[in-house]
């Protein structure tokens, strides 16, 4: 539980458990539970949930899990490794409420229940306690509307046309800051976009919520998504920033420096457009696999490109990868060859297949149902020719 005072930095009241002496974390997480302009948007903070994200060294992600009360003063926040946003959005409103009741003993035996719990599988009930159970999500799935809040809030925030830029933003590794006044919406926008880019994932700097004491961060030299208050919105404007593609969730306005969706290739993008601009894709994994299917459609031929010789690893041929290839989707192509996100995909990919792993998941099942690649499928370990 963090208080913010308005001339001070925040102060962390109380935590869980006592012990905890994470000295780094405790300085942290108090100026992201508060990410804005105290002194402009405190009075006009509403009671709201959003999530900020601590990345650490070797990339592992932590996932702040916020209760915002109105006026922004009280933050209650639970830190857990698992994308578990709805779970923990439900759990953060009936702490609040033992909270404001003074049922401590509830409180306590709730969260002694959950930080004792084994990580449970997914589809299992967990029970905390007498008013707090709930099934542990299944993270693998595609996300689906309603049930899945950040792409709910995300789809309903943001058109068609620029969900459509900003994924192909992301697909070329721009600088990408999106803005909103509502944190809620704000930190659904950043991770509802970057679950469309499955079975990719952006290696960039992440940070769907900045705190002002990290502002500097939009002036960094590499490809970033970030997300800002647009109390502090000004603050980053008056910094030198260079090529930056700039979401207002609020005015559903993007501006660019860039033609990022004409680098794609057209026929990919009007089937993606045409399928998220009829109504019975918005509920259930439509959204989800609308992306999903260009994703295949663009990336599915990897696997003609795998190299395989007895007695040695299979490998990925990125020529073979790029010819052949209508002249539009060949000039993708062969610039995404050098994206961060495509390099760790194949070789993770490959790491399984040398590895003597079969695998399918949601990806290859749409390459194959779309044909969108010639070669053998890849659970039933066959060779691949030359």
């Amino acid at each position: 539980k963090l208080f913010q005072p308005v001339f001070s930095n925040p102060e962390v009241l109380w935590k869980f458990p006592e012990d905890f002496a994470d000295q780094e974390v405790l300085q942290t997480v108090p100026k992201f539970c508060f990410p804005f302009d105290v002194e402009r948007a405190s009075r006009n903070q509403v009671g709201q949930h959003f999530a900020f994200v601590l990345t650490d060294i070797e990339s592992k992600q932590r996932f702040g899990f916020c209760r915002l009360t109105a006026g922004g003063k009280i933050c209650l926040c639970i830190l857990s490794y698992l994308p578990w946003f709805e779970v923990y959005y439900k759990l953060l409103n009936t702490l609040a409420d033992y909270l404001t009741k003074e049922l401590e003993d509830d409180l306590n035996e709730t969260l002694r229940s959950l930080y004792n719990h084994p990580v449970p599988k997914a589809n299992t009930p967990v029970n905390l306690s007498v008013h707090s159970c709930f099934i542990a999500p299944d993270v693998t799935g595609l996300p689906t509307i309603p049930e899945n809040r950040n792409l709910t809030e995300y789809f309903v925030a943001v058109d068609v046309n620029n969900m459509l830029q900003l994924f192909a933003s992301m697909l070329h590794e721009r600088r990408i800051i999106v803005t909103s006044w509502k944190l809620s919406t704000l930190t659904a926008c950043l991770h509802g976009s970057v679950a469309l880019l499955y079975p990719m994932y952006w290696q960039h700097i992440y940070i769907p919520v900045l705190p002002p004491h990290l502002l500097d961060y939009c002036c960094a030299p590499m490809p970033y998504l970030i997300g800002i208050h647009s109390s502090l919105l000004e603050r980053v404007k008056n910094k030198s920033l260079e090529d930056v593609v700039m979401l207002n969730v609020d005015t559903n306005t993007l501006e660019s420096p860039f033609n990022d969706l004409s680098s794609l290739p057209s026929d990919v993008v009007s089937a993606l457009k045409n399928k998220l601009k009829k109504q019975s894709t918005a509920t259930g994994d439509g959204v989800a696999r609308a992306f999903l299917r260009a994703q295949a459609a663009l990336f599915g031929s990897y696997r003609d490109a795998l190299r395989y010789k007895p007695g040695e690893p299979i490998t990925f041929c990125e020529e073979s990868f790029v010819k052949h290839r209508s002249s539009l989707m060949k000039q993708f192509l062969e610039t995404a060859v050098n994206l961060q996100l495509f390099k760790q995909f194949i070789d993770g990919r490959l790491a399984k297949l040398n590895a003597g792993k079969g695998f399918s998941d949601a990806f290859e099942e749409e390459i194959t149902s779309g044909g969108f690649c010639g070669g053998k499928d890849l659970q039933c370990g066959c060779p691949f020719s030359e």
